[in-house]
């Protein structure tokens, strides 16, 4: 196992691996896409429903309340039976899903249907964070990290601009069919090209384990192996996996992730569903209303790629714990400028280049956190509960604005959790990480 990981993170990436990390930023398009397609559909579907803030809100939070069940019950299998095998099956319950929802009659039916298209989406997204990591080499893993994180904000906005077109031409029900069906296509390419992981193949052995290891080392051109490297101690326990989280000294790195993974979803999840809404709201178009949105996503391109150049030359903590505080003071300007149009944009454009480096930050955290057993488990634990505070936030927002709040305050009061989660990086990275940088290596 040594051997194997020492020439994957030391040596050349290949052309194999660059393809995986691709696949992996394509999956993750979809979550951007998938957690937007309310977002750009809600002013549409709102006016045909007539639904209240609170309404619409139980619909933002539906498929988040699906995404963290998939997340804390549907990822952890794939350190069970494997890493491929679960996003594929999580593929065809998100495609179904979003081709269901354009058929929804009423706000119950898609809330519904929200909610099982999440658990796929949840379920998914662990698995493809620990495959980016295992196929990226020490060099290049900072930047493939990055570059997943920016697979969200291309989704959202490749999806935001064609949103904004089907909305026009032919309503909010084909921007749901348009979602499925992208999904459905990504069933081949998983099939054709995303590899198991190496992990789970040496940590769990299935069935013929040896000829898939090898078949991997061949197409990344590395030499193939006359048996299947020894397990690093504890790789083979089948104990409950969510236990093992709270096991040799990983406690107090798992509660601080926990942590930061909470606050810092709760902020991000309500700028991302209510800025476009809000901008209706505050007097602008509904294809106004998306550019918002569009922009805010855009940012988060440049953030994570950004984020990824950075990550090479900067502490991650330090890196990350930088991004959150300019997420707050972006979080409050925007507050202050709703009204004007150009320095709103503007706003909007800062939130999403640092929300999305602090998200890419703390995804860098969590799979170095844990030994192979059970890293997806970490990282899908560490997703969920993030999604507990995505799940609270829309509707919270949603009733606040119900109460009378105006929007300026909103954006205020949600700036105040990500300093909560720039304290929680920066106790992480300066108690955990160095543990877990010399456990990453010796489970390596």
């Amino acid at each position: 196992m040594l051997d194997i990981h020492k020439a994957l993170e030391e040596g050349a990436m290949s052309r194999f691996q660059w393809l995986a990390v691709a696949i992996c930023v394509m999956l993750v398009m979809l979550d951007g896409f998938d957690v937007l397609v309310m977002a750009f559909t809600a002013s549409s579907v709102a006016a045909e429903w007539k639904l209240s803030g609170a309404e619409l809100g139980m619909l933002f939070s539906a498929g988040l309340v699906g995404m963290a069940v998939g997340s804390l019950f549907v990822a952890p299998l794939a350190d069970r039976i494997g890493r491929q095998r679960v996003i594929l099956l999580c593929l065809a319950g998100i495609a179904a899903g979003m081709l269901l929802s354009a058929l929804a009659q009423g706000a119950v039916q898609l809330a519904l249907l929200r909610a099982f298209t999440g658990v796929g989406i949840g379920g998914m997204l662990a698995s493809v964070s620990v495959i980016t990591a295992e196929f990226s080499s020490l060099k290049w893993r900072s930047t493939c990290v990055g570059l997943q994180a920016t697979g969200y904000p291309i989704g959202a906005t490749i999806g935001g601009l064609i949103a904004a077109w089907l909305l026009e031409q032919y309503g909010w029900r084909s921007v749901f069919v348009f979602g499925g069906l992208s999904t459905a296509a990504m069933i081949p390419v998983v099939l054709w090209r995303l590899p198991e992981s190496v992990d789970f193949l040496v940590a769990r052995r299935p069935q013929r384990a040896l000829e898939k290891l090898n078949r991997l080392l061949r197409q990344m051109g590395r030499a193939e192996l006359s048996q299947l490297p020894g397990r690093a101690a504890g790789e083979a326990s089948t104990g409950h996996a969510v236990a093992g989280l709270f096991s040799n000294g990983l406690a107090r790195p798992t509660l601080l992730i926990w942590g930061a993974f909470f606050l810092l979803m709760f902020s991000f999840y309500f700028a991302l569903s209510w800025t476009p809404k809000l901008l209706v709201a505050a007097g602008l178009s509904a294809k106004q209303g998306i550019t918002g949105g569009v922009l805010l996503n855009l940012g988060g391109i440049v953030g994570g790629s950004l984020f990824g150049a950075l990550a090479v030359r900067m502490k991650l903590a330090r890196l990350t714990a930088m991004s959150l505080l300019l997420t707050a003071v972006c979080m409050a300007a925007f507050g202050l400028v709703s009204g004007s149009l150009g320095l709103a944009f503007a706003a909007a454009f800062g939130i999403g280049l640092f929300i999305f480096a602090s998200m890419a930050g703390l995804y860098a955290f969590a799979p170095a956190t844990y030994p192979a057993a059970v890293r997806t488990t970490g990282m899908g634990w560490a997703i969920g509960i993030g999604r507990l505070g995505a799940i609270l936030a829309p509707l919270s927002a949603g009733v606040l604005l119900d109460g009378g709040w105006q929007p300026p305050a909103l954006y205020y009061a949600y700036a105040l959790p990500l300093l909560a989660a720039l304290c929680a990086v920066l106790a992480t990275g300066r108690r955990a990480a160095p543990a877990a940088t010399a456990r990453l290596s010796s489970a390596h």
